[in-house]
């Protein structure tokens, strides 16, 4: 079985995240960029199906050159080799090209299986899963709390509201999990240091066979017009209650159009 795992590399959750004021793209120079966490609990499934049904598992993922960094974090985890789409024409690019870009990378790799999160942390929008699949025409399992293999049949329970659905689809198929799946393992030592001789292949547009005139801010289907930094914490309203404090917070509610 092959298996593909799509990872992004982005701003740490917890940094203070802000917009190039350049072209209104988030800024990743000016904070720490990780693996998005999501993308975790999917390296963490695919290396479950890699121990039980010897499954090779090939990382993916489209970014910077600063963007190797969370590959080898996946490699050390445990995958077996990566693919890395760098070109300085993707900047800016959004969901729509990102997806084309990256269903050209998998169809490249020929997959039983393709994994990732449900959402990234810097955007949330919760669309690859589903563009890939449109894309690729293949069946898409979303929510993804547990995922069984057999043969040529992928069965998954698909988290809701009141539970959870049994979905089943045939291979090659797209699946997004969600982070109450498994428990990410540690990068080990060991794996660590054999991650620095894991093949690691580099690709461009060019060499997915996409125009690069078609992805990058200039051709996106959406872009940030302007933005303003949010000003300062301003201190609150005090009410001093003087046998009218009942009817001033009225008053302040209704000025603020919350009443």
């Amino acid at each position: 079985m092959n298996i593909v795992v799509c990872v992004k590399q982005v701003p740490d959750t917890w940094a203070e995240k802000k917009l190039d004021p350049a072209d209104q793209t988030v800024d990743r120079k000016t904070v720490d960029n990780v693996m998005n966490e999501l993308d975790e609990y999917a390296v963490e499934e695919a290396l479950k199906l890699q121990e039980s049904q010897g499954a090779e598992v090939t990382i993916l993922t489209m970014g910077p050159d600063g963007a190797t960094e969370t590959i080898r974090k996946a490699l050390s985890m445990g995958a077996d080799k990566a693919v890395h789409v760098v070109d300085d024409a993707l900047h800016g690019s959004c969901a729509v090209q990102t997806s084309e870009v990256l269903a050209k990378a998998i169809s490249s790799l020929s997959p039983d299986l393709v994994f990732l999160g449900t959402e990234s942390t810097d955007a949330g929008m919760s669309v690859m899963a589903a563009m890939l699949s449109e894309r690729l025409g293949w069946p898409q399992l979303s929510n993804a709390g547990k995922v069984e293999v057999d043969g040529t049949t992928v069965k998954v329970q698909r988290l809701t509201d009141n539970g959870h659905d049994v979905v089943e689809g045939e291979l090659p198929a797209i699946v997004s999990v969600v982070e109450k799946i498994n428990e990410p393992r540690y990068p080990s030592f060991k794996g660590i240091m054999a991650a620095k001789k894991k093949p690691l292949e580099t690709k461009s547009v060019a060499d997915l066979g996409v125009d690069a005139s078609s992805v990058g801010l200039a051709a996106a289907t959406t872009a940030v017009a302007d933005s303003t930094v949010r000003p300062p914490k301003a201190a609150g309203t005090v009410v001093k209650d003087e046998g009218d404090g009942g009817q001033k917070v009225a008053e302040f509610l209704a000025s603020q159009k919350f009443i």
